[in-house]
């Protein structure tokens, strides 16, 4: 077995679990499922914005190594990664993507592992700290992405 096949089924069976933890709620396609490190305020503060936009949210903070092996098991490449990473309805969520646009994936439901919103861009929900222009990113299955929103 190729290692890119190894990495798929671990993302796989990563999304399974995820989405098997986070209840019923997650079939309704609006419970996330939020892992982040310790003392990441920024996680708090994208949660928050999540919830004012409806979103049930179950957070769980755990260590980075731990964190970081979710990340890789998600299919996520390390240049597509942020300080947390999300789960819903069988997407991976990684950073501060905002909630209209979780929104839209959901909605359109593309064969995708999910969105990406890569480093802390400052002006992100949750981030909030200026207004430099950043992309959302759509990851699709074989680990590459393309451009999903722009913020500008």
């Amino acid at each position: 077995m190729t290692s890119t096949l190894k990495r798929a089924l671990a993302g796989a069976i990563l999304l399974t679990t995820a989405v098997a933890a986070a209840g019923p709620a997650l079939g309704a396609g609006k419970m996330l499922k939020v892992f982040s490190a310790e003392g990441c305020e920024c996680c708090h503060l994208w949660i928050a914005h999540m919830k004012s936009a409806g979103f049930s949210v179950n957070g769980e903070v755990i260590d980075y190594n731990r964190l970081d092996t979710m990340k890789q098991e998600a299919g996520l490449e390390p240049e597509q990664t942020s300080c947390h990473t999300a789960f819903i309805d069988g997407y991976v969520i990684e950073g501060h993507v905002p909630a209209r646009e979780v929104e839209r994936l959901l909605a359109e439901r593309p064969n995708a592992r999910g969105l990406a919103a890569p480093g802390m861009p400052a002006a992100a929900p949750g981030m909030d700290m200026g207004d430099d222009p950043y992309d959302v990113l759509l990851i699709h299955k074989d680990g590459t992405s393309e451009v999903y929103a722009s913020y500008r």
